[in-house]
């Protein structure tokens, strides 16, 4: 899977869960997602290190060549949904796009 589709997906399932009172975190766990343990984790990293989520703790372990990461809370934040709303849009425009393209050629 691409990684910006897993991204995508990740914070598409954060977005629906912001009317639950109760988050069930094994929704964004690797196995869930299908994802080695390494991918998922750096992944999650990029999301916690760009601003897109909170709640979850990631750190480096001498002995792991991979990030650690602990789901604690974990919620979208802002920059998260600009994120999800500027790649709907790129989507729509992208697909519109290529009807053009198919309705010409």
């Amino acid at each position: 899977m691409d990684n910006f589709k897993i991204i995508y997906k990740i914070l598409k399932i954060l977005e629906s869960a912001m009317s639950l009172e109760e988050f069930d975190k094994s929704l964004i766990s690797a196995e869930k997602l299908n994802l080695s343990i390494p991918l998922w984790s750096r992944i999650i990293k990029m999301l916690v290190d760009n601003g897109y989520v909170t709640g979850i703790e990631v750190w480096n372990s001498f002995d792991c060549q991979y990030p650690r990461v602990s789901v604690i809370r974990p919620e979208i934040t802002l920059k998260g949904l600009e994120y999800l709303n500027e790649n709907s849009v790129m989507k729509k425009i992208a697909n519109a796009a290529k009807g053009i393209v198919e309705a010409i050629s």
